[in-house]
Formats: C-alpha cells, sequence, structure tokens
C-alpha cells in the first residue's frame, strides 16, 4: 500500500486504528489538534508526528466521528512506513490524549495492522504453487526439500578476522556500519538476530584491527552493562572512533539478550558526543535556584511540566502533553521545568510568552540556543 503526501511519497507498512469517546460535541481539526498537540515532546523529534508527516515517515492521519447527544465518537487511522518498535509507541502514544478541546476524551488502540499480511499470504499461496509445480516436474524427495529450505534458517559461523584473530560476523568487510562487542559469545548473540557486520574485542587491550576499522567505517560500541564495560568504554573512546554507543542494561551482558533487547538497545544507541566527559577548562557553573534542582528531581519518570512565575512561586503542574498547548494561554511564566524533550516548537511558544528558561530531560538536535531563553537539562543542574 502506497500513499502519495505533497510530493513525497509513503510506503505503508502498518497502520494504527484507534476509537475514541469525547464527552462533548467537537470538529475533526480539535481531535487533530489533540493528537498532534498531546503528543508532541514525549519523545523527542525522532517520534514527533508533525516531523515524521514532513518527511515522509508516516502518511494522512484519517479522523471518523460522530455526535449524538453532546457525545463524539469517532476512529482514527494513522498510516506509517517506520519500525514495529517506533508504530507501537506512536500507537500507545495516542491513548495519552485525555482532552480534545475543553472536553475530556478516552482514546483506545483498536489494532496495528500489518499491510504487508495481504502480500505475504499471496506470495505464500504462489510459492505454494510453485513448489507444487516444481514438486511434479523435478521429483525430489521430501527429505531434500526440506533440507534445501533448512539452510535459510541456518545461523552463519563465527569467523576470525585480522591478524589478532578476533571473532567476527561474515559482513565486517562488506558493511558501512560496523558493531564492536565484547567477546565471542556477544558475536554469536547477533549473528542469531541477522546482525553480520559485528566484531569483538577479546579483551581490555583494544586490538589495532579494531582502532584501524573505526577510522575507516560508522563505527558502534554494543558493551555490557557492568563495570568492565565502563572500563573497556572509558579504552574506546582514548583510542578508537567511535559514533555511537549501545549499552545492556545494567548488570546484563550482551550474550544474554533476547533478539527483541539487542534490536531495540542498537536503535536506541546513542551518538558518542552525548557521553564524551566535557573538558573542565571553560566549563561554566551553573546556579539555579534550589526549588528549580528539587522540580527537577521530582519530576523524573512523570511526564508532567511544573510552570513558575519570576518570583520562582509555581504556578501550575501539568501533563507534557499538555504543555505546548496551556503555555500559550498562561501569563508571566519565568521558568518551565519539564520530565520531556525541549522542541523547536515549544522553543518558539516560550519567546513569544516571554520564558526565561526551559529546563527539561533533553534538548532536541534540531534546536538551536534561541538569543532570550536559556536552554538547561537536567544533567546541567547535576553538573
Amino acid at each position: 500500500m502506497t500513499l502519495t503526501r505533497s510530493s513525497q511519497t509513503v510506503t505503508v507498512k502498518y497502520v494504527i486504528r484507534a476509537k475514541f469517546e469525547i464527552g462533548g460535541v467537537v470538529e475533526k481539526p480539535d481531535v487533530i489538534g489533540a493528537v498532534f498537540g498531546q503528543t508532541e515532546g514525549l519523545f523527542g523529534s525522532e517520534l514527533d508526528l508533525r516531523e515524521l508527516q514532513k518527511s515522509g515517515r508516516i502518511g494522512r492521519i484519517e479522523i471518523e466521528l460522530e455526535s449524538k447527544q453532546d457525545r463524539t465518537t469517532g476512529s482514527i487511522t494513522i498510516p506509517t512506513s517506520l519500525d514495529r518498535v517506533s508504530t507501537a509507541i506512536i500507537a500507545a502514544s495516542l491513548e495519552s490524549i485525555n482532552r480534545v478541546g475543553p472536553c475530556e476524551s478516552k482514546v483506545a488502540l483498536e489494532k496495528v495492522e500489518d499491510i504487508r499480511d495481504a502480500r505475504r499470504r499471496t506470495i505464500i499461496d504462489r510459492a505454494k504453487q510453485i513448489l507444487h509445480e516444481w514438486t511434479i516436474k523435478s521429483l525430489p524427495s521430501t527429505e531434500e526439500i526440506f533440507r534445501e529450505v533448512a539452510k535459510t534458517l541456518k545461523v552463519p559461523k563465527v569467523e576470525k578476522y585480522g591478524p589478532e584473530k578476533l571473532s567476527a560476523g561474515p559482513r565486517v568487510d562488506d558493511a558501512k556500519e560496523l558493531i564492536i562487542v565484547e567477546g565471542r559469545a556477544d558475536v554469536i548473540n547477533l549473528l542469531k538476530c541477522g546482525i553480520g557486520n559485528v566484531i569483538a574485542l577479546e579483551g581490555a587491550k583494544i586490538p589495532q584491527t579494531i582502532i584501524k576499522l573505526s577510522k575507516e567505517r560508522e563505527a558502534t560500541a554494543f558493551l555490557d552493562g557492568d563495570r568492565g564495560g565502563d572500563l573497556i568504554l572509558k579504552e574506546l573512546l582514548q583510542v578508537a572512533s567511535l559514533k555511537y554507543v549501545a549499552r545492556a542494561p545494567k548488570g546484563k551482558e550482551v550474550e544474554e539478550l533476547s533478539s527483541r533487547d539487542v534490536l531495540t538497545l542498537l536503535q536506541q544507541r546513542v551518538p558518542i558526543e552525548t557521553i564524551k566527559p566535557r573538558k573542565a577548562r571553560g566549563r561554566r557553573r551553573i546556579i539555579v535556584p534550589k526549588q528549580i534542582v528539587e522540580t527537577s528531581k521530582d519530576l523524573r519518570g512523570t511526564l508532567e511540566a511544573v510552570l513558575f512565575n519570576g518570583k520562582m512561586e509555581q504556578v501550575k503542574r501539568l501533563p507534557v502533553s499538555e504543555l505546548a498547548e496551556k503555555l500559550q494561554k498562561i501569563d508571566g511564566v519565568d521558568t518551565v521545568v519539564f520530565d520531556g524533550v525541549i522542541t523547536k516548537r515549544l522553543v518558539d511558544i516560550a519567546d513569544e510568552k516571554k520564558v526565561k528558561h526551559l529546563i527539561a530531560a533533553r534538548v532536541s538536535n534540531a534546536v538551536k540556543q534561541p538569543l532570550n531563553i536559556k536552554l538547561l537539562t537536567f544533567t546541567d543542574l547535576e553538573s
């Protein structure tokens, strides 16, 4: 299924379908506004619906509704070309919408359709026909057929790479990206996940082969979530050229992760710039009121925001999903502290409302430092 949006073509893989009930009479633009407004900033610009629609990763959002007896019911349909994890996150975020305009609302996910299922069924039916005709013509034995098909399920063998004979997958030479792990067992686990561009350090000392490869490829270090992983990362930062880092959860090793965990953690890898130690020289000391520091600690993991006036008195506390919408309607706000991501739209609204400080868990890479607003993260306050 392919949708055309302006000059972009969206090849749809999944369709998110949700139902909603609203305690009042609203129109389609109200629902569309709530979908965009209350999901903005929850997971950064990478999963911002407006940005995804501009880049053609999601198609036109369709709203069907009907109003009866001062209640409105209907459905939301979002076609997407994203991966399964991102699609699931967007689907779940729809259920966080609790207001449409002035009315209370409830959104429930109905299903996520895999558009490719119909194609798979057609292909399978055709494959059966081909196999039947092939069997009649060549008459191979059943054992030969199973043996031939089973070859595709075999996990590639671990190879030896470079003068140090490092454990590696078969695609180290022909892949543009390289994944660096700690040991042979990690290589085996990634091969089971279908990842062949992987190579192991096999020791605390970084081999020259990996130092050389890291300078030629886009290298990601995928390390255990323990003290050993910390030490190896420190060594890699000194001698190799890494672009990304992914870590197993605290106390776990890469070799014991499930395929789903491996793929999710690699997808959530972070740029090396975000973890490199900042130089002490020239580092400015950030001084903020005590209540701001305490509020930032209190908000972690809540997905909520707190608004302060110029006297550092709390004006309002609200969900992050409502922040952009409500901030436009509130005057006299000096500082906003919230458990979310500072986006360009939020900066524009804050600038218009003369807000002086935005403090959040993270700042989107798409945001440039404005002239009239100070942008800080929770990490800045800790430092």
